[in-house]
């Protein structure tokens, strides 16, 4: 599932967080990805953790990357809970800047070098399609296969 932010949507969060650093790299990579949250999340890794061939089967890494974090997303009432309010407040940049550290916390001890840039393009990216719609689609499958 690829997800893009439209220019709107990228300036209005440029405005929403005028002077946090890692969220305007964030956008900056954005923008230069036309909008694209799964190519910017590659350029950012890339940058951070150097080229990487993680290659299993038909998956992005930030498909990889989603599916790792997902049960302390999913799981997480608290973290589910301020995705959700955020969607009604999307205006909040003190709940998004909460969303994206807790965010940050979780990577870390899933062992996923994950600076706030990369975790912003994963939070709006899940914002993007909806916490419930990202918590159905990366549920493992209930089949072995």
């Amino acid at each position: 599932m690829n997800a893009q932010l439209t220019p709107v949507e990228i300036q209005e969060l440029q405005q929403l967080l005028p002077n946090d650093t890692p969220a305007q790299q964030a956008l900056t990579t954005l923008q230069q990805h036309n909008g694209n949250l799964e190519a910017s999340f590659d350029a950012l890794w890339q940058e951070k953790v150097g080229k990487t061939d993680y290659s299993k089967g038909k998956k992005s890494l930030l498909q990889l990357t989603l599916n790792e974090i997902r049960a302390e997303i999913c799981g997480d009432d608290g973290l589910q809970g301020k995705i959700k309010e955020y969607t009604k407040n999307p205006g909040s940049a003190s709940l998004l800047n909460s969303i994206i550290g807790s965010l940050v916390a979780v990577a870390a001890v899933n062992g996923i070098p994950m600076d706030a840039a990369i975790a912003t393009i994963v939070v709006l990216y899940i914002l993007k399609i909806g916490i419930n719609v990202y918590c159905k689609y990366t549920e493992p499958d209930s089949q072995p296969e």
